[in-house]
């Protein structure tokens, strides 16, 4: 059988890679079938395609170089296949397995669809016609999976997968933009599809035994098996995704591996290569895997949301994988409460500093984990995480801005806000007001007015009580700034003193402390400076004139420039034509915690 030229070292099997009575067994047929109709809410999302396939209006559509290229296979020297008859025309019994394991055989044979894609059309389609018809067979008949059977069939899908992979077309490891760049497919993608489909339907049929199965489904099938998510062709890391994800439904005692085999490839990306293209499709496994842990949670599943989940964070490809990252750890909180406070404050040490689209997405999940956090966890994180609301609420980027204050507009974070009114309102005052004079995007003046409103509401004895103290503390800084600059200027009549004043005084003009923003704050139209609290009807005024603008400026469309790149119509269509082998996974039974 002819595997990948780099071999991984297969390590020693223990018993801690087995369930805890040492012995697979086989969960519901149910948990294994991929999910019909609509998906449920604790789906995890599934990495979308559907930007690559989209044609731009107005941009050009050419035919080109296809963007393919072949893994290294080991191209078999003899080609040329017979074709077999029908396995529906041969008699039960030996018969039709002699057949069967006939055409698993002949599918073994490897051809190039690279340098020479034309030769061997023949006996390409003879393969093609062959893994179509072993579909076909192992999806409706029964009995046809017999003891012979599962060597001939993992060594067929191991001979045609397991390959060496070719060389990543973005070897620097930038961020992929799906709405830019487009994947690089597989040339050989018409046989490895079939296959692929074939093996699905044998994991999934009801002959399939995992106890006669799990001689030839190993470690080192797991190991090869994972390398394979690194393929630059999104449909194949689409079939790599639900073929993981049923053997770990399968087979009991290969869970463990599994899950410390993906940790390891986690730590790679993370601490060495920050460049690998499966790292979505690992996610939305783990999330279904996450959904189906029992409780209480072992240590070494809170040691991986801490270690491996939390740090890919800061990782600079985040917006490929963040909706899978954020549902495994918001997953992970459902699960156990008290896991919150170190994944808020992890979140908040890796608070990107210059990243603002990064920033969003932060926002986006911190939002997520609040709204399925207890109150008495809440406090525990409220006054660093408001500190950093603040920060958010800000910024001069007007969407950073903007969706901190979209959190004024969840019910179950203004609950919260308001059970804990008396420490955050003194976080949050200071940056809302002003803010509300200096931030230069009239939509952030209405958010902003429309939470200060909330926040009057909720207890307006407290909220004068802030705008009184916020006030004083401006007037004793006013008081400051007017001392030191006092202080200077009897400095500079010292200076002018000295009998080389003049041929120094320009230099000294030039570094005199210049008037700061805060000493010539102007008044606002109402004739308001920083030291004027706000009041009731002042917000009100003001929330309603920001209110009116922004829908002045809705009416305006706002238009995107994009690069007008010229679209490979080959890739477009192999992509809207690939049809998921499972859109969404389903949660695998859990055993004993395994």
């Amino acid at each position: 059988m002819p595997n990948r030229q780099k071999k991984d070292k297969e390590p020693a099997k223990s018993s801690k890679d087995k369930g805890k009575n040492g012995k697979d067994s086989e969960p519901g047929d149910e948990a294994n079938k991929a999910s019909s109709g609509p998906p449920s809410v604790s789906a995890p999302p599934p990495p979308t395609l559907i930007n690559k396939i989209k044609y731009q209006p107005g941009v050009p559509v050419i035919k080109k170089d296809k963007r393919q290229s072949s893994s290294r296979f080991n191209i078999s020297k003899n080609r040329e296949l017979q074709k077999l008859p029908l396995l529906t025309e041969a008699q039960q019994g030996n018969e039709s397995e002699q057949l069967f394991i006939q055409k698993l055989r002949q599918c073994c044979v490897l051809f190039d669809f690279e340098s020479d894609p034309l030769s061997d059309l023949k006996w390409k389609e003879i393969k093609r016609g062959a893994l179509h018809e072993m579909v076909e067979y192992v999806t409706e008949n029964k009995d046809v999976i017999t003891e012979a059977i599962y060597p001939e069939a993992v060594s067929m899908f191991a001979v045609n997968l397991f390959r060496t992979l070719p060389p990543s077309s973005n070897p620097n490891g930038a961020e992929f933009d799906p709405e830019e760049d487009e994947p690089t497919l597989e040339a050989a993608w018409p046989h490895l599809q079939l296959v692929y489909e074939f093996f699905l339907h044998f994991l999934e049929s009801p002959d399939f035994q995992p106890t006669s199965a799990k001689r030839y489904i190993d470690h080192k099938f797991i190991l090869q098996l994972l390398e394979l998510f690194d393929s630059e062709d999104p449909r194949e890391r689409d079939f790599l995704k639900t073929t993981l994800h049923r053997i770990y439904g399968k087979f009991l005692g290969l869970r463990a591996y599994i899950r410390k085999q993906i940790n390891n490839v986690f730590y790679r990306f993370i601490y060495e290569t920050e460049h690998h293209n499966g790292i979505a499709e690992l996610l939305e496994i783990l999330g279904s895997i996450i959904n189906g842990f029992a409780l209480p949670l072992k240590e070494e599943h809170k040691v991986f949301l801490l270690k491996v989940l939390l740090p890919l964070h800061k990782a600079k490809s985040l917006s490929v994988y963040h909706p899978q990252l954020a549902y495994c750890v918001v997953q992970f909180l459902e699960k156990d409460p008290s896991l919150t406070e170190p994944v808020i404050r992890n979140l908040l040490k890796f608070w990107p500093k210059t990243h603002s689209p990064k920033e969003v997405m932060f926002l986006n999940e911190l939002e997520e984990i609040l709204d399925v956090i207890e109150p008495a966890e809440f406090q525990k994180v409220m006054d660093p995480l408001f500190r950093q609301l603040s920060k958010c609420v800000s910024s001069p980027h007007f969407q950073v801005a903007e969706r901190a204050l979209y959190y004024w507009n969840n019910e179950y974070i203004m609950s919260l806000i308001s059970d804990n009114y008396s420490v955050i309102l003194p976080i949050m005052y200071p940056a809302l007001y002003r803010n509300s004079r200096n931030h230069w995007n009239k939509t952030i003046h209405g958010l902003i007015y429309n939470a200060l409103k909330l926040f009057m509401e909720m207890n307006q004895k407290v909220f004068d009580e802030c705008s009184q103290q916020y006030c004083l503390d401006r007037q004793k800084e006013m008081k400051l700034f007017k001392e030191r600059d006092e202080a200077w200027s009897k400095v500079e009549s010292l200076a002018m003193r000295h009998p080389n004043y003049n041929s120094t005084n320009k230099v000294v003009q030039n570094k005199s402390h210049p008037p700061t923003q805060q000493e010539n704050a102007p008044p606002d139209e109402d004739g308001d400076n920083d030291q004027t609290p706000l009041t009731l009807e002042k917000i009100e005024a003001k929330a309603n004139e920001a209110k009116k603008m922004t829908n002045t400026n809705k009416s305006k469309p706002l238009l995107r420039r994009k690069s007008e790149l010229p679209q490979d119509s080959y890739t477009m269509r192999a992509l809207s034509d690939h049809k998921r082998a499972d859109e969404y996974l389903v949660t695998p039974p859990d055993s004993n915690n395994c």
